[in-house]
Formats: C-alpha cells, structure tokens, sequence
C-alpha cells in the first residue's frame, strides 16, 4: 500500500440511483501526485431533466445551476481525459462508475477502469461496528467536511480518507489491491419519433404537466413513461 501514490479521486452527483435513467449533475475529480493533490477538476453539467427535490436539498444544486453547467459530453470526456491511464479511487466507486460506464456505452466509446473503493477498503481496515458512510468516517479520522455531498469536496475528503487507510493497512500488515471496476451497460438507443409523438398526444389529452428532456429521451424511458402514465390516468 505504501507504494501507491499516483492516482485520480472522483465522486459524481447524480438525480438519482439509476444510470440507465438518471443524469450526472456534477464531477469532482482529484488528481493525487507522489501521495499529494496536485490537480483538480470540478464542472456542474447540464442533466436536460428536472433535479428531484430532495436531490437539490441534499446537494445544494437548483435546476437553473446545473442548467448553466456543461454539456454532458464535454464534461464525462474531460472527466476520462482528466484520469488519463490512472487507477480511480472512490467511496462506492463502482456507483458513480456505473454513470460514466454507461454514457460510454451510449457514445460507443470503450472504457475500463481499475480502482480501489475506500467503502470495501474500510471494511476490511476499520472495525465492524464503525459505520463505513463518508460522513462518518471524515468523523472518525477528523476530517473537515464542509460541503457534504458535492463532487469536488467528497472527492477530497475521499482521498484524505484513503491515505489513512493506506496507513491502517501497513500497520497491520494487510495488502490491498486494486481492481477491475464490474458494470454492464446496455447502449441505449434515442426514442423513436412516433413513440415521442404518442406520449406528447397523450400527454395532451390528460394535461398531464410534466418535464422531459425530449432530446436525450431512450427509447426504454419513452416506453416506462408511457406505461407509467397508463397506469396512473387510463387509456384515451
């Protein structure tokens, strides 16, 4: 453990748990140098939807901040650029892995990472009564956590957090590698012009009010959406 000292810390926000149906809404990234941090990246980006409520109370993110954000492929491009040939390191990373694995998928672009996960880490350094939560662990090591849940913030704290497990680690002899991050993504396809159509008329005919992203609409979501809006107000 004491050898690794070059790698890239990242942590997302997102509008939900779904990467199949949710968007990034911010990247924080941080590039550590020699067991230092020596770079930072940090970008809100433009999901295209509307943020849940309880998203934007628990980051702090409104729908007119992340509008004025970056384009989504600008920003995951910056991001993998960002991490260029580094192994990752994150708290859950397979998590916010799963996000950007799946908007490589939808760009057709290859992409595997190898990472080491503080969450998995603490479990096996930390005793089984400690909580293994971010927050929890900043208290446990007395980490200053001022921000809690946005992107650039959890990612340092993160990396603070992963050298003292580093330490943890050395001292009781345990050695702790890094691994291929796991997550399958299916290439979503953009939804058709007569499923677009048909939700619209239907919407139309129910004044059903609702906010939709048109143009990053799948074709899987056009098709949930319908059979949701089926279930709650009935057919024509």
């Amino acid at each position: 453990m004491d050898n690794i000292k070059n790698y890239t810390v990242i942590d997302l926000e997102m509008t939900g748990l779904s990467a199949k149906n949710d968007k990034i809404i911010e990247i924080g990234a941080a590039k550590i140098r020699n067991g230092e941090l020596s770079e930072k990246y940090q970008t809100l980006v433009d999901p295209k939807i509307h943020i849940p409520k309880r998203v934007q109370e628990l980051t702090g993110i409104t729908d007119e901040e992340a509008a004025a954000g970056a384009d989504m492929d600008e920003a995951v491009m910056h991001l993998i650029e960002f991490i260029g040939n580094d192994e990752i390191v994150g708290h859950n990373v397979v998590f916010d892995y799963s996000f950007i694995k799946q908007w490589a998928a939808n760009k057709k672009i290859p992409l595997q990472l190898n990472a080491f996960d503080t969450l998995k880490i603490a479990r096996k350094c930390l005793p089984a009564g400690q909580s293994k939560k971010l927050e929890d662990l900043c208290e446990y090591f007395r980490i200053n956590r001022q921000n809690a849940h946005r992107a650039l913030d959890d990612a340092v704290e993160t990396y603070q957090i992963f050298e003292k497990l580093k330490e943890i680690a050395i001292d009781k002899g345990l050695t702790i590698k890094s691994a291929p991050l796991v997550y399958k993504a299916k290439r979503q396809t953009p939804a058709t012009k007569h499923q677009i159509e048909r939700l619209k008329e239907y919407m139309v005919s129910h004044n059903i009010i609702d906010v939709i992203s048109w143009e990053t609409l799948t074709r899987s979501q056009a098709s949930r959406l319908y059979d949701e809006y089926l279930a709650k107000y009935g057919r024509k």
